[in-house]
């Protein structure tokens, strides 16, 4: 692992869809003194800005090769179809795959869904990007099968969009080269999962040995005691009742 010190800034990428948004937040308050550069790439260039060091930790799509890249799975999306909102999907609030046999349904060059094979007639080309296959949906085309955040970020007036209940669904995760796991990317992974400022999961600092031996030996027998259940034990003082922790010592 290398030192902090070595990155004065933490560069996080992020394909489209996902919000970095709350995570951000969260980096800029526990550290401060670190700026956080967020860069939006395509699901594409996800593994080349980890590889070539652009950035230093990426919120991406899975799958990742894991021979080369860490990644921590966040959450699956729920995969939905974009269509006009005059189309006859719209009656059901759910359909299968089997609903889109008979529609044109558009395959995007950047698809993120990863079918082995897409369903209902394929269109005379694929459009190059998701946002163009949107176009085509509100020029009554075809229609769109992608993850619900993909629908949300492209969302028109003219178009809604319904669940697909047995379609294939995308996974996001935060991924980093695995040799280049730095302090920053613990801290990273630290803030996404969720964890404390004072987390004893979270990077903690090792105090010297000496300074452990000290702390060691100000406690009876070199440990501390603990009470059974490791609740913490009731005393006597004076009349008044006090808790105190497991291996305190009284005043």
């Amino acid at each position: 692992m290398t030192d902090s010190a070595d990155s004065p800034s933490f560069r996080l990428a992020y394909v489209p869809g996902v919000t970095p948004a709350k995570w951000a937040r969260i980096w800029q308050e526990r550290l401060p003194d670190v700026p956080l550069t967020l860069l939006q790439v395509t699901p594409a260039e996800a593994s080349d800005v980890l590889r070539d060091g652009s950035a230093d930790a990426a919120f991406v799509r899975l799958p990742v090769d894991r021979t080369v890249f860490s990644a921590i799975p966040l959450y699956t999306e729920t995969t939905v179809v974009v269509v006009p909102k005059d189309h006859v999907i719209t009656a059901a609030e759910e359909i299968t795959l089997d609903d889109l046999a008979d529609e044109v349904v558009l395959h995007p060059l950047d698809d993120v869904i990863g079918w082995e094979q897409p369903p209902g007639e394929p269109a005379f080309e694929r459009p190059v990007t998701t946002a163009d296959a949107v176009e085509l949906v509100a020029a009554n085309i075809g229609v769109l099968v992608v993850p619900q955040s993909l629908a949300r970020l492209h969302h028109r007036r003219d178009l809604t969009y319904r669940t697909v209940v047995d379609a294939p669904q995308s996974a996001v995760a935060l991924s980093w080269p695995e040799e280049a796991t730095t302090d920053h990317v613990e801290d990273f992974i630290g803030i996404v999962r969720g964890r404390t400022v004072n987390s004893t999961r979270g990077r903690e600092r090792q105090a010297p040995a000496g300074e452990r031996e000290g702390e060691r030996r100000k406690q009876p027998g070199g440990a501390q005691r603990k009470s059974a259940g490791g609740a913490g034990k009731a005393s006597g003082d004076g009349g008044r009742r006090c808790w105190r922790r497991p291996g305190s010592r009284e005043p």
